[in-house]
């Protein structure tokens, strides 16, 4: 019978979070499905290791958010912190990294589900991302938004939608690998058109809003 505790089963059931909730959904995914293709006989086996359907893709993006840390790191090594584009350029080239695996591209599809977890609008990072260099990019990005004059409402609500954007982008091209099907652009002008299209989002000037006669 196979066993349900030691490091090697909760790989496995990772594993198998992955593909399933990159497969069917975060939400539509069922746990019974992870343990059977992790190929554990105790249905328990989530909840014993991760205590939750939650437990278990916190785990898989903490993954996910350990792969991509030090590239990040390492990109924003030689970026001027003041300087947006250059910020989006780290962050997109890092991000862009989990396209070259499959377990990178599946979880591309997992994160984009829970973009809005993130924590931007209140300030409160999720905890897989609490004391990373994500939060600290984030925080980076907002200080330009600081010194072009938008207001903390808008610009928490914009780096919300960024990320969201930029989640959402290579998320469809990661589905697009997965599928063999072919894209519209290379990778390279996809990247980069993704940068220029975040930063155009992200430095729009305030709108003005007419008050009702």
């Amino acid at each position: 019978m196979p066993r349900t505790s030691g490091p090697a089963t909760r790989e496995k059931l990772i594993r198998a979070g992955e593909e399933l909730f990159a497969a069917q959904g975060v939400h539509g995914a069922q746990l019974r499905d992870v343990v059977r293709l992790a190929g554990q006989s105790n249905p328990s086996a989530v909840q014993y290791h991760f205590g939750s359907r939650q437990g278990l893709l916190d785990a898989v993006m903490a993954g996910r958010q350990e792969r991509t840390e030090q590239v990040l790191a390492d990109a924003l090594g030689g970026a001027d912190e003041g300087d947006l584009h250059a910020l989006l350029g780290a962050l997109v080239a890092t991000e862009a990294t989990e396209l070259r695996t499959l377990r990178g591209r599946r979880c591309l599809l997992v994160s984009a589900q829970l973009s809005h977890e993130s924590g931007v609008r209140t300030r409160t990072p999720h905890p897989t991302l609490e004391g990373t260099v994500y939060w600290r990019l984030i925080e980076c990005v907002e200080e330009c938004l600081t010194r072009l004059g938008l207001p903390e409402a808008v610009r928490l609500e914009r780096i919300d939608l960024a990320l969201t954007l930029v989640g959402a982008a290579l998320s469809d091209r990661a589905r697009q690998y997965l599928d063999g099907a072919a894209p519209l652009t290379g990778e390279e002008l996809f990247l980069a058109d993704l940068v220029q299209t975040t930063a155009a989002l992200l430095g729009a000037p305030e709108p003005t809003i007419r008050s009702e006669q």
